[in-house]
């Protein structure tokens, strides 16, 4: 690309004796006065100025922005590099691999398709806890893990050896948000661009919408969808509004026995209460400083649970004492100390910045806390949480249970978690709860499991089937590692274990925490209380925390008991974590532990024992829980430098299961008919140089009618799924056993079992149908009877009638997974009708030709009247042809019975670039078409 620089902001900078090429930011009038954020981004504007699609107009607006006005002004935003994980990564490579082949058809040449920004793919999302509370635990995990998945790694090995700039970190080396800020991030780039080594801020875009972690080293960056991530590696820039941006103001410290997880499950509550969905958010003050970089790194990571775009910290010595401590050279801190001070992105507390709104928190109010039971914004008070868990169970129980037998169940004052959430209680699964339920609050009849290696005990509602130290969010923390470490320790000491029904597990986000952990010979005393480690991944909190054993299985199952998830980790939603368990809890480390050690959510820490020591005396949470000096006495003396230099050394070589692969060579890749993991997609299929007209869309059916807060956990294929599912079917006429059906997430990259996945969810809730959970709809091509959502979609398919989905607030919440669009897209669905998107899964849809829509101000598919028998045509799309985006488009609903209902919907396309690509059928088809024409 080449620069305009129209303000003369091209410049040498030397860092001793080193020269950099850089773009001054002061040559920019109003610049010094933005919030850090806008700076970086403005610097971006600087350095890709074309005079097209970045101008000097798009500079000065945004040097000038204006705190308290609407969003309104489109800017081009260009990445410094993109990350991925695999879930998210393999479709990416995949259509990668295709675009090759399909540019080829075209005329092109098909080595032009390559990343034109650094790419990196870390293997975290595919290990699953099918192992346990043993010391083999971590070696058979990952034996099953490359049985498994060993299609998809050649594959990705082959895309390293293909793509130029694309590297892949192997499975077994960590987490990768933990990898991204202890190895990855630059902070500052370094890189020769036409022969001139340039420095510029590091920035990226990533496949999973935790990338906010690095927020937390200053780095601006966040979760895409898989679409927009592959333009980006393409050079596509990502368009976008130049967003409001929250000031949230620290002040005080952490108070002992509080962590760094109370305090980002309060930011979440907080900022979830304010609305901060598109905007950024941005820490200041003088109390910036007193917050550690892992904990900023906490902070950034839940970004996506507060439902803004990034949750930024600006550069200071902390952040320069971090990339010391993880190894990076002291060329490099050098250059981003240098840089950020010559740029005014240098953290300075006295410097007054104008936002768009404001917020402050006083670390030294902040108390222990968990969330859930299904949602991480829902932050309970540990001391309220045994009360809390008792007035959510209430919401459980079978809608056949009488109104007398519900009383039965000890009544709690706790408040409700929120309006919305009272609606959704009701598509919740069902757990039987006795009428003869006691004061304890305890079913009357709890079930007694046998196990076959001799532990015997009874299980009841609130029983904890999981507990898990997971994530990225915590595992890359040392002060909550480190805490976990010492109360379990202190735990052993007093003779106390996890109970015998407990799935336990650690899954640290790098190798680094083991290092430490051995260091301070913590290690053998968590695995005194159950807790292993049992692999280097995302695990629980993706859904990979493997089976509960039989036995517990088929007692929750016999009973219906609401059974509890205990986790470290940044997300709990329903049907999320295991399909056993009905209720997911968020907390500390330290908390994780604990709550096995309690084996209940139905256990009150101030005034439960969670056992007797030897001399039968009664132990309490307060007699165990760690002491902050000497955790982090702890920390100083065992988290080096050399353990970061050391684990990251190798970090790309992988083990020997990695390099004894046979890796396919070639251009292209050479697809296999009979692979079930890896197949060529059909989206290039017959496409031609121009796009066909945008169309009105006619006769349209409803696929599925939803409620609130249906997230893209609900509408993506995820998890494991069931033989009599269509996926289950697909594979066993391919050959496939149950027993190697693996996970959705593990699939990703053939698109016949996706597509089957979507809207498969088993706690989804179609209004379609009355009383059902699960991936079914009425299909109307057969008189409304109940189908499987892709059966029917087929049906539609073969009459040739367009699909709309109805929805309510919040549509696509969760993570950015671009398998909810594309799934959606090839189920033939035109148009997803809502009352409000979430940012990430709104653009998805774009990107692959959905039409996103908004019911009119203050309307819903219930005000309307709406019930998902109509048949819908929506009409003034046709504008679009036109080059510019109506504001709302007509729809018409016919009822069956005669009766029709008209709005105009707010067409959600809010970028001339999105018009772009929606008008090109997807936003891949957008990109193919220029590269091919630039050729």
């Amino acid at each position: 690309m080449s620069t305009v620089d129209s303000f003369g902001s091209k410049d040498v900078l030397d860092v001793d004796g080193t020269e950099y090429e850089i773009y001054r930011l002061d040559k920019v009038e109003g610049s010094q006065n933005l919030p850090y954020s806008l700076k970086v981004l403005l610097e971006n504007l600087l350095r890709t100025e074309d005079g097209a699609n970045i101008t000097d107009d798009h500079i000065r607006a945004l040097a000038s922005w204006d705190p308290t006005a609407e969003p309104d002004t489109e800017i081009q935003f260009t990445p410094a590099r993109v990350i991925m994980q695999d879930f998210t990564g393999v479709p990416c490579i995949v259509d990668l691999a295709t675009m090759r082949e399909a540019v080829k058809e075209l005329g092109g040449d098909p080595n032009k398709i390559n990343p034109l920004a650094p790419a990196e793919l870390v293997i975290d999302h595919s290990v699953q806890i099918d192992s346990f509370g043993n010391k083999d635990a971590i070696e058979r995990n990952m034996d099953i893990e490359y049985q498994r998945n060993g299609e998809r790694y050649k594959f990705l090995r082959w895309g390293q050896t293909a793509f130029e700039d694309f590297k892949v970190v192997p499975p077994g080396m960590g987490i990768v948000h933990q990898v991204n800020i202890e190895y990855l991030a630059r902070t500052i780039m370094a890189r020769e661009v036409d022969g001139v080594l340039r420095a510029y801020p590091d920035t990226l875009v990533g496949t999973d919408s935790h990338t906010t972690m690095v927020n937390g080293l200053g780095v601006l960056g966040w979760g895409v969808g898989g679409i927009e991530a592959e333009a980006a590696m393409l050079g596509q820039p990502v368009s976008m509004l130049i967003p409001k941006v929250v000031g949230f103001k620290l002040t005080g410290k952490i108070p002992a026995g509080s962590t760094a997880t109370d305090v980002v499950l309060t930011i979440t509550q907080m900022l979830r209460e304010q609305g901060v969905v598109g905007k950024f958010v941005e820490f200041y003050g003088e109390g910036v400083s007193e917050v550690p970089l892992a904990n900023r790194a906490t902070i950034g990571n839940m970004s996506p649970e507060f439902g803004s775009t990034a949750a930024m910290f600006p550069i200071d010595e902390v952040t320069l004492d971090y990339l010391r401590l993880t190894g990076r050279s002291e060329e490099q801190v050098a250059l981003v100390e240098k840089y950020t001070k010559e740029q005014g992105l240098w953290h300075d507390p006295s410097q007054e910045v104008a936002y768009s709104e404001y917020l402050e928190l006083d670390l030294s109010t902040v108390v222990p806390s968990i969330a859930g039971p299904k949602r991480p914004q829902d932050r309970i008070e540990l001391t309220k949480a045994k009360e809390q868990f008792r007035s959510d169970l209430t919401n459980y129980v079978h809608e056949d249970v009488s109104e007398q037998e519900k009383e039965s169940f000890p009544a709690s004052d706790a408040p409700s978690h929120s309006a919305t959430e009272e609606q959704e209680e009701q598509e919740r699964p069902r757990a039987t709860v006795s009428a003869a339920a006691g004061a304890e609050g305890r079913a009357s009849d709890p079930i007694e499991v046998s196990m076959p290696d001799g532990r015997e005990f009874e299980m009841d509602h609130g029983a904890v089937a999981i507990a898990s130290i997971t994530s990225c969010t915590n595992t890359s923390n040392p002060s909550v590692m480190m805490a976990a470490g010492v109360l379990a320790r202190n735990a052993a000491a007093k003779g106390l274990n996890s109970k015998p029904w407990v799935k336990t597990s650690i899954a640290p986000g790098s190798k680094v925490v083991t290092d430490y952990y051995e260091k301070a010979g913590l290690l053998p005393d968590l695995e005194k209380v159950g807790f292993y480690v049992v692999g280097y991944g995302c695990t629980t909190c993706i859904g990979n925390s493997g089976p509960l054993e039989d036995e517990v299985s088929q007692a929750v199952n016999e009973k219906d008991l609401s059974v509890t998830s205990v986790l470290s980790g940044n997300r709990n939603f329903e049907g999320r974590i295991n399909p056993d368990v009905k209720m997911n809890y968020l907390a500390s480390p330290p908390l994780v532990i604990a709550y096995a050690l309690a084996g209940s959510m139905d256990f009150d820490f101030e005034n439960d024992p969670l056992g007797q020591d030897p001399d039968g005396n009664d132990v309490f949470l307060k007699d165990i829980w760690p002491d902050p000096t000497e955790v982090q006495k702890i920390i100083d003396d065992s988290v080096s430098t050399e353990a970061y230099t050391t684990e990251y050394g190798t970090i790309f070589d992988g083990d020997e299961r990695w390099q004894s692969l046979d890796t396919p060579t070639g251009d292209t890749f050479e697809w296999d008919e009979e692979s079930t993991y890896v197949r060529k997609p059909p989206y290039f299929e017959g496409m031609a140089m121009d796009p066909e007209p945008v169309e009105d869309i006619h006769g349209a059916r409803v696929l599925l009618k939803l409620g609130d807060s249906v997230t893209t956990d609900h509408i993506s294929p995820a998890g494991s799924f069931k033989t009599d599912t269509p996926a289950g079917q697909y594979l066993t006429s391919h050959g496939v056993q149950r027993k190697d059906f693996n996970s959705y997430g593990s699939r990703r990259g053939n698109h016949e079992v996706m597509i089957r996945g979507t809207f498969a969810n088993i706690r989804i809730k179609n209004q379609l149908l009355d009383g059902v959970e699960g991936g079914f709809t009425r299909d109307f091509t057969r008189d409304g009877e109940q189908a499987a959502v892709y059966d029917a979609a087929q049906h539609y398919a073969e009459e040739n009638t367009p699909l709309v989905v109805l929805g309510g607030k919040e549509y696509g919440t969760g993570s950015s997974r671009d398998w909810a669009a594309k799934g959606t897209r090839l189920l033939g669905v035109r148009a997803v009708i809502t009352e409000s998107f979430e940012r990430i899964h709104r653009s998805n849809l774009i990107g692959m030709g959905v039409l996103p829509l908004q019911f009119p101000a203050g309307e819903s598919h219930e005000s309307l009247g709406l019930d998902g028998t109509e048949t819908f045509s929506i009409t003034g799309v046709t504008e679009l042809n036109e080059g510019r985006t109506p504001k709302t488009v007509h729809v018409t609903a016919e009822h069956p019975e005669g009766k029709t209902t008209e709005f105009d919907a707010v067409v959600r396309i809010d970028t001339p670039g999105e018009r772009e690509y929606y008008r090109n059928g997807g936003i891949l088809q957008y990109v193919l078409r220029n590269l091919v024409r630039q050729q």
